[in-house]
């Protein structure tokens, strides 16, 4: 393959080491090609400037200026897909504030393991940004009017699931929803301990009752469940209520939670109470699921592609007739209500 149709990279991290080892092992991958490595943020401007690199790697804590406030400062200015590197922290989620595409967990470089599958989720997501774009960040809210301002059934239920870009798509949603919504459960694409983390940032930024899902928990409305990391979650109908279960499996569609999992769990228990919406994401995870609602007489929503910041997961569920409602994703608050009236 031409050089010219290579991803250009560009390493920005303090370590030279660590530098080195993330340089050598993405370029390994015969589409990709590290063009430079930036010891510092100041340096990683210059290379910018000169290499015209289509995704950048960067780590959160370097000297001089941190990685969140380089993106801050990068992106209104020259918009590069970046992925960050970290340790496990709640700062991730401000850096995907800020417009990080996705983010990687540095892993200790004295374990060959931990480096290898470092490295093979490093090229994975490079690859995703290398297609990614900053649509989304820009959607506008809008008010939101409800039927009646209370739930209307007691065995609605609203599904969502999301992959890349999808922590701020979900955050952008949740949080124009008042407490009186339907309750809620999320297959978001996310590591181990930081589904945790990101559930308990929801909780504190937003109306809603929001933690991670844990076998028994029961779905009330206005509460938010979302998937552990590393395990499927389905629901299963008690009475009049909807009870997870959160179970380990092999990876389907490559994830671990999977979004189809739960969604066809959804089709099977709520039927014409459920509402699916397939937000931003590489792949087609969720796509089969979102048909299984819909044929079973519920409502499904997905995010457009001008709003999503990866096109994937949307598309193939567009595609297949899985989609009801295509919207922009700062209409899908109101798509909401529009559904459950």
């Amino acid at each position: 393959m031409a050089v010219r149709n290579k991803i250009k990279v560009l390493v920005v991290d303090d370590s030279l080491v660590f530098r080195e080892v993330i340089a050598r092992g993405i370029s390994s991958d015969p589409l990709i090609e590290v063009v430079a490595t930036a010891g510092d943020p100041f340096e990683a401007r210059d290379k910018i400037l000169q290499f015209h690199p289509h995704v950048i790697t960067c780590d959160i804590e370097m000297p001089k200026m941190n990685g969140i406030e380089f993106v801050r400062r990068l992106l209104p200015q020259y918009f590069v897909p970046v992925v960050m590197v970290s340790a496990v922290s709640q700062a991730v989620f401000e850096a995907m504030e800020a417009g990080v595409v996705d983010f990687v967990v540095k892993p200790d470089v004295q374990s060959p393991t931990g480096v290898a599958t470092f490295i093979r989720d490093m090229i994975y997501k490079i690859k995703i940004a290398s297609t990614a774009k900053t649509a989304m960040r820009t959607a506008e809210d809008t008010a939101i009017r409800s039927p009646s301002g209370k739930v209307q059934r007691t065995d609605d239920i609203i599904a969502i699931g999301a992959s890349t870009g999808g922590t701020e798509a979900i955050f952008s949603i949740l949080r124009q929803l008042p407490s009186a919504v339907p309750g809620i459960v999320i297959v978001q694409h996310i590591p181990p301990l930081f589904s945790r983390m990101f559930a308990e940032r929801l909780n504190s930024q937003i109306s809603l009752r929001v933690k991670e899902a844990e076998t028994g928990d029961y779905v009330e409305p206005g509460t938010v469940l979302v998937a552990p990391g590393d395990r499927h979650m389905r629901l299963k109908k008690i009475g009049a209520k909807y009870r997870a279960e959160c179970f380990d499996g092999e990876r389907v569609n490559g994830h671990c939670p999977s979004v189809d999992v739960l969604f066809e769990s959804v089709a099977k228990e709520a039927g014409r109470s459920a509402v699916g919406v397939l937000l931003t994401g590489m792949g087609r995870d969720g796509a089969k699921g979102l048909l299984a609602i819909r044929r079973k007489g519920g409502r499904t929503i997905a995010q457009d592609e001008a709003s999503s910041v990866v096109y994937g997961m949307p598309k193939v569920a567009y595609e297949i007739g899985a989609v009801e409602r295509q919207t922009p994703l700062g209409r899908i608050p109101q798509a909401l209500f529009e559904c459950l009236g």
